[in-house]
């Protein structure tokens, strides 16, 4: 057995409530090679992080049922949560946004808007080689 066979997909788990934006990134994160779970609001991403323990959390700030920030502490209150990397991706640009999300130890704070997806992916390619 040969090292790519025992080399598992890393898992990506998507938190963001608008369907066009999801299927965007889950469609760049496919092709960059991750595996992906996907959640529409942010209870369900909790609900689904804290069930499959995913290598990565890609999180909306703005979302129905809990938002970003909310989701990552209930997150973050797991024993498991408190070292899985966490990344917000927002629209919010703003310092105060940023600000209340460092509360949460993200591995990064990324703005749509101003991360092209190709770095994007290179961030969380980045993120998940240690």
């Amino acid at each position: 057995m040969n090292s790519n066979d025992t080399e598992l997909k890393k898992t990506i788990l998507l938190v963001e409530d608008d369907s066009s934006i999801r299927e965007l990134y889950a469609m760049a994160l496919i092709k960059t090679g991750f595996s992906i779970i996907m959640a529409e609001n942010g209870a369900k991403g909790v609900e689904l992080a804290l069930a499959e323990h995913p290598d990565l959390v890609l999180l909306d700030i703005d979302m129905p049922l809990l938002n970003g920030y909310e989701a990552a502490a209930q997150i973050r209150a797991d024993v498991w949560g408190k070292t899985v990397p966490i990344m917000f991706l927002t629209n919010h640009s703003e310092p105060s946004y940023e600000a209340h999300a460092a509360a949460q130890a993200p591995e990064h704070y990324l703005v749509k808007a101003e991360t092209p997806m190709k770095e994007v992916m290179e961030i969380i390619k980045n993120a998940l080689a240690s």
